[in-house]
C-alpha cells in the first residue's frame, strides 16, 4: 500500500499514482465494523478506526451509509484557543441547522496533523434550501418529440460520445421545488435525488451564512466559512470527487462521473469529440459548464475563421511572383540604384532600397487584397459568432433549467460579506417585506468610487509609461544596431543571417522586452483590482463579478493592445522630413519610421511575439506549473507504504480551483478574441492559431480540472455574464480598427491609388509605384544634427551622390513649393478616408442586419419554455383539486358544493391561459 503525503494545509500535492492498487469495500468501509447508527465525532480516547477496513475511495460516513456532502480540515495550533472556541461555536451552528457531523482525528491523516470534518445534509435540511434556493427538479418526463435528427448525420459518428455520457439524465419537465408539496414531484430516492452538484451548491449556501459567534455577543460580521479559511481557522473548504479520476468507484451506487470525464473528456487525444456538456453541469454545476460549453462553440466558429484565413495567406504565396513593387525593390536597376536617407541621426548611414528586398516579399504574404476581403469577413464572422452563441446559450438556459434564473435567484445570491454589513432595513417594494441594506452615505460612496477609479487610472498610466519606455529603447537601440549591422555582421549566420536587419532585430527585442513587461504588471494588477472591488461591497456575487471584469479588463485591454495600437497607428505616421524631423517629447531621440516594407509586417511581428507568447506561457502556467507543484510536493509519497490515504486526503492535497478561477479562463480567451478581431487585417492566419491554441485550451482545462484540483463548488449562472457585453463591443470596435489598418497601415490603398490615378502609362498595373512613393531630398540641406558621423556609411557612398530618397509625397527640392506635400497625398488621404467610411457603413449594415435576421430564441426553445409554464400551473391546479378532494372527503364534507378558499390555482390558470 502506498501514500502521498506533503505540507500541511497545502494546495500543491498530487493525488496517488494510478499504478498504486487496494483492496476496496463497497461503500468504502466494512459495514460490519461499526453501528450504522452511530454518529458525531472521534472524541479524546476513543479508539480510532482500523485503518485496513477504509477504503481510499469512501465518500460515506463510517455507516457506510450517509454520504459527505462537504469537507473542513483543520490544524490545532500551539496558541489556537480562540480558533478552537470559534470552531465549536461554529459547528454547534451547524448542528443546529440540522447537518450532520463527523470527525477524523489527526492520527487517521496522512500527515499526523490535519483533522477533517465531514459533512452530511439529511434530506429534511436539503428538502428546506432548495425551497429556499428555488431549485428546479423534475415533475413529469419531457413529452416534446426531439426532431433534432439531421440528413447525412452518420458523418458525424467518429465524433459523439456515447449516449449515457452525452446525455447522463432523462428529460424532464421541472418545476422550483415547494417541500411542502414534495408528493408532486418525481422523487423516487431521497438520496439521490438532489444531484452532488445541488447538494454541495446548498451546503456551502448553509456554511457562507452560518455564524461563529454567541447570540448574546452580537457580532454579525463573525459569519461564514470565507471568513473563517481567512483567520486560519479552518485550513480548506471543499466538495469530495466521487472517485478517482483513473478507476471507476467500487461502490454500486457510485456513478464515478469524475472517473467518466476524464476518459471521454480530459485526455488530448478526446481532442476531436464533442464535449459531454450535460455531465460537466452533472458534477461541476452550470456555471463552469457554461463556461466549457463557450469555448466549445468559440472553437468550433474559428475554424471557418482559421480557412478563410489561411485562404487569404495561401494567395499571398500563389501571387508572389505577381508582385511588381517588390520585384522593382530587388531589382539592381531599380532598387540598387535608390539611395535612402539614414532613418537616424549620427549613427546610421545611407542605404539602397534593394537591402529591404526580403522584407518586401514577407509584407506581400500579408498586405494584399486577400487582406481587405478578410477584414470585411472577420466583420461579419463576429456578428455571427455572437448571434449564434445567444441562441446556443438560450438552448442551454431551457435545458439546464435557468430560465428566469435571473430575476428569481438574484436576491438570493447576496454575499455573505454584503450581509454583514449591513445595519438597516427597508421595505423591498416587489416583495413588500423588509431586508437588510447597508448605509451608505454620498461621500463614503464618492470616496470609494474615487479610491477606485483613481488606483485604475493610476495603474493605467503605468502601463502608457512602460510603453513609453519600450518606444525609446526602440529609438535608442535602432541606432546601435544600424551601426553594428552596418557591414552585415550577421551575414556569416546560416538560413536566417539574411534577413536579420536593424529593424528586425529592434522590433523583436522590443516586443520581447514588452511581453515580459506584460506578464509582469499583470501579476501585480491582479491584487489590486480584487483589493478594490473587495473595498466597494458589491451586493450580489454577479454584481461582484461585473465590478471586478471591467476593472481587469480595462486593465488588460491597455496592457496587452498598447503596443499594437502603437505600431498600428503612431509609429512612422509623425515622423516629420529630412530637414525637419520630429523628435520624442522633445528629447535627441527621433521619432521611428516605419520598416521599408511598410508598418504592417511589424504589426504583424509584435502580434504574433505578444499573441504566441501569451497563450504559451497561459498553457504552461495552467498545466505544467501546477503538475510540477504537485510533482515535487508528493516526492517523499512512498515511504508509509502502511497508511491509508483516504478520498478527503485526496483531494486536500490537491490545488483549490478559487472563487475567481473561471473568471481567469474567461479573460485569457476575451484577451485571444481581442487579438483575432482588433488586429487581424495584419495577420490572417491569427485565427488559425487561435483554433490549434483553443484545441488544447479545453482538453488542458478539462484536465487540470478534474485532476489537478479540488472539485469546486458548484454554482448558476445563465450566461456568460458581462463577457457579452465586453465581446458585442470589441466586435464594433474591430470593424473601426481593420479598416484603419487596411488604410492608414498597410500600402493597399497608395497602390490602387497609384494603379487608377498616377500610372504614367496609363495601363492597369505597378510599374514604377517605387519611384513615385519616395521622395527626393537634397543631401546638401542636411543640418548637422542628421549627418550620419564619418564612417558610418558604406563603402560605396561617395560625393558624386547628391540625393537621397524617403517614403513621402513631397515635391523635389528646386520646385516653388520644395519639400511641401503634394496633391498626391491629398488624394490619399481622400481614398484612405472614403475607403474608412464605406467599409464600416457596409460592415456595419450588413452586422446589423444579421443580428436582425437572426433570433435571439429558437423557435422550438421559445415553444418548450411555454409548454413547461403551462404544465407547471395545469398540474400545480390539478394537484391542488386531488388534495382538496381528499381533505374533503376525510372531514366528510365530499357532498359540499361550495368554493373553498383553498383553491388558488384557478386564477393562476386561467390568467396562464389568457397569456398564452
Amino acid at each position: 500500500m502506498h501514500r502521498i503525503t506533503g505540507k500541511t494545509g497545502g494546495d500543491s500535492l498530487i493525488e496517488m499514482s494510478p499504478t498504486d492498487s487496494f483492496n476496496d469495500n463497497i461503500n468504502g468501509y466494512d459495514q460490519h465494523a461499526q453501528d450504522p447508527s452511530s454518529t458525531g465525532s472521534i472524541q479524546q480516547g476513543q479508539s480510532p478506526i482500523d485503518k485496513q477496513q477504509h477504503s481510499k475511495d469512501s465518500v460515506f460516513f463510517r455507516d457506510g451509509v450517509r454520504m459527505i456532502d462537504f469537507v473542513l480540515s483543520y490544524v490545532d495550533d500551539k496558541d489556537g484557543e480562540r480558533k478552537q472556541e470559534r470552531r465549536r461555536l461554529y459547528e454547534a451552528n451547524l448542528v443546529n441547522v440540522g447537518l450532520e457531523l463527523e470527525t477524523e482525528d489527526k492520527s487517521e491523516s496522512d500527515d499526523g496533523k490535519t483533522f477533517f470534518l465531514k459533512i452530511h445534509a439529511p434530506w429534511e435540511v436539503l428538502a428546506t434550501y432548495a425551497d429556499v434556493l428555488k431549485v428546479k427538479v423534475p415533475f413529469k418526463a419531457n413529452d416534446i418529440p426531439d426532431n433534432s435528427d439531421t440528413p447525412m448525420n452518420w458523418l458525424s459518428t467518429p465524433f459523439r460520445l456515447p449516449e449515457h455520457i452525452m446525455h447522463p439524465q432523462p428529460d424532464y419537465f421541472t418545476a422550483p421545488f415547494d417541500k411542502s408539496k414534495s408528493d408532486f414531484f418525481l422523487i423516487d430516492n431521497k438520496d439521490t435525488f438532489f444531484s452532488p452538484s445541488t447538494r454541495n451548491r446548498i451546503l456551502y449556501y448553509i456554511l457562507s451564512r452560518c455564524s461563529y459567534f454567541r447570540d448574546e455577543c452580537g457580532e454579525k460580521d463573525k459569519k461564514g466559512i470565507k471568513r473563517l479559511l481567512n483567520n486560519g481557522t479552518y485550513t480548506a473548504a471543499f466538495p469530495l470527487h466521487d472517485c478517482r479520476y483513473w478507476s471507476r468507484s467500487k461502490d454500486v451506487n457510485c456513478e464515478s462521473d469524475r472517473y467518466n470525464l476524464h476518459k471521454h473528456w480530459a485526455r488530448f487525444f478526446c481532442f476531436f469529440k464533442e464535449q459531454p456538456l450535460n455531465l460537466i453541469r452533472k458534477y461541476y454545476g452550470e456555471k463552469i459548464g457554461i463556461y466549457f460549453a463557450w469555448l466549445g462553440f468559440y472553437t468550433e466558429m474559428l475554424l471557418f475563421a482559421a480557412i478563410v484565413g489561411s485562404m487569404c495567406f495561401i494567395y499571398g504565396l500563389f501571387t508572389y511572383d505577381d508582385n511588381d513593387w517588390s520585384k522593382e525593390i530587388c531589382s539592381e536597376k531599380v532598387g540598387g540604384n535608390i539611395v535612402m536617407c539614414p532613418l537616424c541621426d549620427k549613427k546610421c548611414g545611407y542605404w539602397k532600397l534593394n537591402t529591404t528586398c526580403n522584407s518586401s516579399w514577407q509584407s506581400h504574404l500579408f498586405d494584399n487584397v486577400g487582406t481587405v476581403f478578410f477584414a470585411i469577413f472577420m466583420g461579419i464572422w463576429v456578428t455571427l459568432f455572437l448571434e449564434f452563441w445567444k441562441r446556443r446559450q438560450a438552448r442551454l438556459e431551457y435545458e439546464w433549467d435557468l430560465v428566469d434564473f435571473e430575476e428569481e435567484q438574484q436576491q438570493l445570491q447576496l454575499r455573505p460579506e454584503y450581509e454583514s454589513k449591513c445595519t438597516n432595513r427597508k421595505l423591498n417594494r416587489i416583495t413588500q417585506e423588509t431586508e437588510w441594506v447597508l448605509r451608505r452615505t454620498a461621500t463614503d460612496l464618492m470616496g470609494r468610487l474615487l479610491l477606485c477609479w483613481a488606483t485604475v487610472t493610476l495603474w493605467i498610466s503605468l502601463i502608457i509609461a512602460c510603453i513609453i519606455g519600450v518606444i525609446a529603447y526602440r529609438l535608442a537601440v535602432y541606432a546601435a544596431f544600424a551601426s553594428i549591422m552596418k557591414d552585415s555582421a550577421t551575414s556569416h549566420l546560416q538560413v536566417v543571417g539574411p534577413y536579420i536587419t536593424p529593424q528586425l532585430a529592434t522590433s523583436v527585442t522590443a516586443s520581447c522586452i514588452n511581453f515580459v513587461i506584460i506578464m509582469i504588471l499583470n501579476l501585480m494588477y491582479e491584487r489590486v483590482a480584487v483589493w478594490i472591488t473587495d473595498m466597494e461591497i458589491p451586493k450580489t456575487h454577479l454584481e461582484y463579478e461585473n465590478k471586478l471584469t471591467v476593472k481587469m479588463f480595462l486593465f488588460q485591454f491597455v496592457n496587452y493592445y498598447s503596443s499594437c495600437f502603437y505600431v498600428a497607428f503612431f509609429k512612422g505616421k509623425f515622423v516629420g522630413f529630412p530637414g525637419d524631423y520630429e523628435y520624442m517629447f522633445g528629447s535627441k531621440l527621433r521619432n521611428e519610421e516605419c520598416d521599408p516594407g511598410g508598418c504592417l509586417i511589424e504589426l504583424t511581428t509584435q502580434l504574433v511575439i505578444v499573441m504566441t507568447g501569451k497563450q504559451v506561457w497561459g498553457n504552461i502556467q495552467e498545466a505544467l506549473v501546477p503538475w510540477l507543484m504537485n510533482w515535487w510536493g508528493s516526492r517523499n509519497a512512498r515511504n508509509h507504504p502502511e497508511s491509508l490515504y483516504s478520498r478527503w486526503e485526496q483531494d486536500h492535497d490537491l490545488q483549490s480551483f478559487g472563487q475567481l478561477g473561471l473568471f481567469y479562463e474567461y479573460l485569457e480567451m476575451v484577451i485571444q478574441f481581442g487579438f483575432i478581431t482588433l488586429f487581424v487585417a495584419s495577420f490572417p492566419l491569427a485565427p488559425l492559431l487561435a483554433l490549434i491554441n483553443n484545441i488544447i485550451e479545453v482538453r488542458v482545462d478539462a484536465w487540470k480540472l478534474t485532476t489537478q484540483f479540488r472539485r469546486p463548488v458548484a454554482a448558476k449562472a445563465h450566461s456568460i455574464g458581462a463577457w457579452q457585453e465586453i465581446l458585442n463591443g470589441m466586435a464594433v470596435l474591430s470593424v473601426v480598427t481593420n479598416a484603419f489598418i487596411v488604410a492608414f497601415t498597410s500600402d493597399m490603398i497608395p497602390r490602387l491609388v497609384y494603379m487608377y490615378a498616377y500610372q504614367p502609362d496609363g495601363e492597369m498595373n505597378m510599374k514604377g509605384y517605387i519611384d513615385n512613393s519616395l521622395s527626393v531630398f537634397n543631401i546638401s540641406a542636411f543640418l548637422l544634427a542628421n549627418k550620419p558621423d564619418d564612417g558610418e556609411s558604406p563603402s560605396w557612398f561617395n560625393s558624386s551622390i547628391t540625393t537621397c530618397r524617403y517614403r513621402d509625397y513631397r515635391y523635389p527640392p528646386g520646385h516653388e513649393k520644395e519639400y511641401s506635400v503634394t496633391m498626391q497625398f491629398w488624394h490619399i488621404l481622400a481614398a484612405k478616408l472614403a475607403f474608412i467610411i464605406i467599409v464600416e457603413h457596409v460592415v456595419f449594415l450588413v452586422k446589423f442586419f444579421v443580428a436582425w435576421m437572426i433570433p435571439d430564441v429558437p423557435s422550438d426553445v421559445r415553444a418548450r419554455v411555454k409548454r413547461e409554464r403551462y404544465l407547471v400551473q395545469e398540474y400545480l391546479h390539478n394537484y391542488e383539486v386531488e388534495k382538496l378532494k381528499i381533505q374533503l372527503s376525510q372531514n366528510g364534507h365530499s357532498d359540499c358544493t361550495c368554493t373553498p378558499m383553498i383553491y388558488p390555482s384557478i386564477p393562476k390558470h386561467e390568467v396562464l391561459s389568457e397569456c398564452l
